[in-house]
């Protein structure tokens, strides 16, 4: 079976075609590499030994993706990441990601629909449920106003997709996950974002290894343990493997409903200064940061139950906070041998 991947050669993308291929399917990307690079491709096929199909087509130009289609008419399902994903960006640049994250999804849907392509897993996120007024989250907790454009357009999107599956054959399963740090195994692929990075790991790693000077740790005054945010960290391969599982469970057509929701994360809240001790005790290397003010759109502390997803998937995130610390740390080495 040949399943799209959009965003395929992003960081949770490339993770997740390398899982499908070695799951046995045949896999297409479609990227227009605005956050990733096209040598991704050949790094996947280093570890697979099999090459994806790659095109570089813009999302938001509907004329691109329906030549793609109407090309390739043998896709079975679809994996759909191809979207902006900075929540502090989005809080400066809120049309960039309502234009960016919407017409993206709504050119997708309609150009399956038109081809009758009726199997979509969505790359969703924790951040649909705002500050959680409860924890850990479950799948039926509120979902709150969103604190970032961002989060926002997961939210949209979201109910963009349920609809759109209640008035036609569209099956979906919506993953919500939390937040995705490491690096593959081999060190052949990981997160390499162009330009300054939004995400913590990847700045602890380009700290640790020089090319920042210091790490920002965004708010020291928060009404946690140590002061600073708390997420649940996830290996990006865990994750990567849920999104194998669930597109396996839509074309078995094993649904319990028309979109099906899981919470993907390791069920574990970790502070910013947490990830911080793992980092310099895995890599032996004292990280020079400094705490500054708080980051527009951050929320407190937020985690996962992921009891649905352990018993429905049949998926469990594997991985300990050093060992994805460590993945992360060889992989900033391995890039850096490259300069």
């Amino acid at each position: 079976m040949k399943i799209l991947v959009t965003g395929g050669t992003g960081y949770i993308g490339a993770h997740t075609v390398v899982e499908l291929q070695r799951d046995g399917y045949d896999v297409c990307i479609i990227d227009n590499l605005s956050n990733s690079s096209v040598e991704v491709v050949q790094s996947i096929y280093k570890i697979t030994n099999k090459l994806p199909i790659f095109e570089k087509i813009e999302m938001c130009a509907k004329p691109q993706l329906d030549n793609f289609f109407e090309r390739h008419q043998d896709i079975e399902g679809v994996i759909h990441f191809a979207a902006f994903k900075a929540v502090g960006e989005s809080v400066m640049l809120p049309i960039k990601y309502y234009h960016n994250n919407l017409f993206s999804l709504i050119n997708l849907l309609e150009c399956m629909h038109k081809n009758k392509i009726n199997t979509l897993v969505f790359s969703s996120s924790c951040t649909v449920y705002g500050q959680p007024e409860n924890l850990p989250v479950k799948e039926t907790s509120p979902v709150l106003p969103p604190m970032s454009p961002y989060g926002d357009t997961k939210q949209i999107s979201e109910r963009i997709i349920t609809e759109q599956s209640r008035v036609s054959d569209l099956k979906t399963v919506l993953l919500r996950y939390f937040n995705p740090i490491g690096a593959h195994e081999s060190a052949l692929i990981g997160e390499l974002p162009i330009g300054t990075p939004n995400n913590l790991v990847p700045y602890i790693t380009q700290t640790a290894i020089g090319k920042r000077e210091y790490l920002s740790v965004f708010g020291n005054d928060y009404d946690t343990p140590d002061g600073t945010c708390i997420r649940d960290y996830i290996y990006v391969a865990d994750l990567a493997k849920a999104h194998v599982k669930a597109m396996k469970r839509l074309l078995k057509k094993e649904k319990s409903s028309d979109t099906e929701i899981f919470n993907l994360g390791t069920g574990r809240g970790i502070s910013v200064l947490e990830v911080i001790e793992s980092f310099e005790r895995v890599s032996g290397q004292k990280l020079n940061y400094k705490i500054v003010g708080r980051r527009p759109g951050d929320i407190t502390k937020i985690w996962a139950d992921c009891t649905l997803a352990n018993n429905v998937l049949g998926w469990k995130a594997e991985k300990t906070l050093d060992e994805m610390m460590l993945s992360a740390w060889n992989w900033e080495k391995q890039m850096a041998k490259k300069i």
